[in-house]
């Protein structure tokens, strides 16, 4: 695709950000299986949720402005971040220091999204897209939510319980 205005730009950083959010309802699933801790399977199991909730608002916005359309792609840099992720779960054994593992490579996501779609608000407010503004705000605070949900998590024990074990 040539980027050659700001809607253009719009369109493929919209168009990112679904493929990323796609992939990871694909890695979430994983994710909460591969962690001992109840509480941060229950965090990703309820974050895929969301994120279901992140590719339809996307969508939402799309429909918002019917002279875009998504363009295929796939988001790299998603693809890496959840490769960091496998590669917790395959060289760490089940338990507290990998349940650390992932929430640092859960929490490297959430600032990837919130990044994208602090920008992605910027644009639209900048291009008056109202509605497409208020959508993607929406999904912003969901991902600032989660990013603290892990926060917690990792405070209330987790990285405690991962530092007990040598």
């Amino acid at each position: 695709m040539q980027i050659k205005t700001i809607e253009d730009l719009f369109v493929h950083l919209l168009s990112d950000t679904y493929s990323a959010e796609k992939q990871l309802t694909r890695a979430l699933p994983k994710l909460a299986r591969a962690s001992e801790n109840p509480k941060l399977s229950d965090a990703f199991t309820s974050h895929l949720e969301e994120t279901r909730g992140h590719v339809e608002r996307i969508d939402q916005v799309v429909d918002s402005i019917p002279e875009f359309r998504l363009k295929r792609m796939k988001c790299v840099a998603m693809e890496g971040l959840i490769e960091e992720g496998q590669e917790v779960i395959d060289s760490v054994d089940k338990g507290a220091v990998r349940d650390a593992g992932l929430i640092a490579a859960a929490q490297k996501v959430e600032h990837y999204e919130i990044a994208s779609y602090g920008t992605l608000c910027t644009l639209a407010e900048m291009l008056g897209y109202t509605q497409a503004k208020t959508l993607l705000g929406q999904t912003l605070e969901e991902e600032k939510s989660a990013d603290n949900k892990l926060t917690t998590l990792a405070e209330s024990g987790i990285n405690q319980n991962a530092k007990q074990k040598k």
